[in-house]
């Protein structure tokens, strides 16, 4: 049998995730990828991978997939590297430059913009990496480790997640797992048990990625107090109505 070939997002977020499934103990026989969310959907679009951590904004164009888990990276407050960064007020942005890196923060801003915000920017695509760089007129989603570097470049920040919350009142689902087809418990079982473990056991995460940790941040509280990681059924809900809101853009 091949390894089993697993595709993760390669933010800070996703690191308990990736140590679980590195130093559990539970999976043998596999071959891990760390990638930019986009490129994680990519992988299991074209069979690159058995198992993703894709974002929720890329469901619809994947094709089928089978939910794998009940861990996700979802917010229930300020998710704090999900932002719309501006050097304008919402009320006079005319345009939002979008972050190559992920699909849900592009269409969850379109979201937001139309339904919450009540203002029609125009939008821009950035080519990879141009959002770490950007520091103009513009508006800019940017999301992951790179807005810990860029976020004090702009005196208008808006998190995503809070405003989505506060639209809703339900929390958001940025990334889950799935598999390209239906596998059995066998394989869902230790991977599940992976996830788990990584997961209850956050501080030893870090010193395990200390060499990677952005510099001066509080990496402990990020991932104890601004991402949760379980997909319970009110995250579902919010999931649920993202997609219906993605459907009507």
């Amino acid at each position: 049998m091949n390894p089993l070939k697993i595709v993760a997002v390669s933010y800070l977020n996703t690191y308990p995730f990736v140590y679980g499934i590195k130093e559990s103990g539970f999976l043998q026989d596999y071959r891990l990828e760390l990638a930019i969310p986009a490129l994680c959907a990519d992988r299991i679009s074209s069979d690159g991978a058995d198992i993703a951590l894709v974002p929720a904004g890329a469901l619809p164009v994947i094709g089928k997939v089978f939910p794998l888990s009940d861990y996700c990276i979802g917010a229930v407050n300020k998710v704090k590297t999900v932002l719309l960064l501006s050097h304008q007020p919402l009320t006079k942005i005319s345009t939002i430059c979008l972050d190559f890196d992920s699909r849900t923060s592009v269409q969850l801003v379109k979201v937001l913009a139309k339904h919450h915000w009540k203002i029609k920017p125009g939008y821009k695509k950035l080519e990879p990496g141009e959002a770490a760089k950007l520091n103009s007129g513009e508006a800019v989603v940017a999301i992951g480790d790179k807005t810990f570097a860029i976020r004090n470049q702009y005196p208008y920040q808006y998190d995503l997640a809070e405003e989505w919350i506060q639209f809703t009142g339900l929390p958001f689902v940025f990334a889950l797992w799935v598999s390209r087809m239906q596998l059995p418990e066998v394989i869902t079982r230790p991977f599940t048990d992976a996830l788990a473990y990584g997961v209850s056991h956050i501080p030893e995460c870090l010193n395990y990625f200390s060499e990677k940790l952005p510099p001066g941040e509080d990496s402990l509280g990020y991932l104890l107090n601004n991402i949760s990681f379980i997909l319970d059924e009110r995250k579902h809900q919010g999931l649920n109505l993202f997609l219906k809101y993605m459907q009507d853009l």
